[in-house]
């Protein structure tokens, strides 16, 4: 990289940020922060930083219920587009990669780049580029060569999706990068739907294992590959909600704490008071459909007599086929 093009990229990013349009662009804003929040210089030639074994193995701790469910995913989207020689890198929210894929041919080269475990790339320490930059801004993103804030970096093809935790806080970044010279404008389009379908499956599972002893259901009225989804204990009270539930749903801690009934939270309308007949009308349909419509094996699951359960049937006005 000539001295000549890292000056022309310099003074390409200076001219943007005093152009006054960072309103109105989301990546001039980025390159903004980067040289007047972080005093970053787009310039500088030293590679980015790298945090010790003992710290990267204590960042892996930190999200290891995350790292653990990210596994099947992360080998699926290294199937997908390692072959083209891109790598795969899931970084915690301090933009520290915990976890990699990538083919050995082109691990001297990636290791090179700082696309490896332990190599800083926050916002903070090296500007504008895709973990860095979605973490800052909360949203998935390709931060594509020129776009990054270091000339460095230019080469480099970054496409980034954010990853919420059980309790709907940024968590990690899964992002697939190149340094691929040929890498087309349609393939990186590819590349940020696999990231972002990717994400959404790690943020699913990782919930699913948060509450492993409740019900996971798709929040109403959502998308259906999304990640959506609700924890509904035993009594039908919601007990967890994504990230996208609770935005969908307007869910909220406060909600959460009151444990409201699923019906409340997925109709959005309020099931309204529940009366005690309507309460023992949904237990014994329960236990005559788990006996399969067996009154005697239904009587002995709710620990009463099979007379007992017959009135019952009667007052509630239910027959059993």
């Amino acid at each position: 990289m000539g001295a000549g093009f890292v000056s022309e990229h310099a003074g390409r990013i200076t001219a943007a940020i005093t152009s006054g349009k960072s309103a109105r662009s989301p990546l001039i804003a980025s390159w903004e922060r980067s040289a007047r929040l972080h005093r970053l210089d787009p310039a500088t030639a030293s590679t980015p930083g790298r945090i010790s074994d003992i710290e990267l193995a204590q960042a892996r701790q930190a999200i290891e219920p995350l790292l653990f469910a990210a596994q099947p995913s992360l080998d699926r989207l290294f199937q997908a587009v390692g072959g083209v020689g891109c790598s795969v890198l899931l970084a915690d929210r301090n933009g520290v990669p915990v976890d990699r894929r990538g083919a050995r041919s082109d691990d001297a080269t990636f290791e090179q780049w700082g696309l490896w475990t332990g190599t800083v790339w926050s916002e903070e320490h090296e500007g504008t580029n895709g973990i860095g930059t979605c973490l800052t801004e909360s949203r998935a993103l390709t931060i594509h060569r020129d776009q990054h804030f270091h000339a460095r970096n230019s080469a480099l093809s970054c496409t980034t999706a954010p990853i919420y935790d059980e309790h709907g806080e940024l968590a990690a970044a899964l992002d697939v990068s190149s340094c691929r010279a040929d890498l087309t404008e349609g393939f990186v389009h590819l590349i940020a739907m696999a990231v972002a379908d990717a994400a959404r499956k790690i943020e699913a599972e990782h919930f699913a294992q948060a509450f492993a002893n409740a019900r996971i259901v798709l929040a109403a009225g959502t998308e259906k590959g999304g990640s959506a989804l609700l924890a509904v204990d035993r009594d039908d009270l919601v007990i967890g909600a994504t990230r996208a539930a609770r935005l969908a749903l307007g869910i909220t801690n406060a909600t959460l704490t009151r444990r409201v009934p699923a019906i409340d939270v997925m109709t959005q309308t309020g099931g309204g008071p529940e009366t005690l007949d309507q309460a023992e009308r949904s237990v014994v349909q329960r236990a005559l459909a788990r006996a399969s419509g067996n009154v005697t094996q239904a009587a002995r699951s709710l620990g009463i007599s099979r007379a007992t359960l017959h009135r019952m049937l009667n007052r509630l006005g239910l027959r059993c086929n």
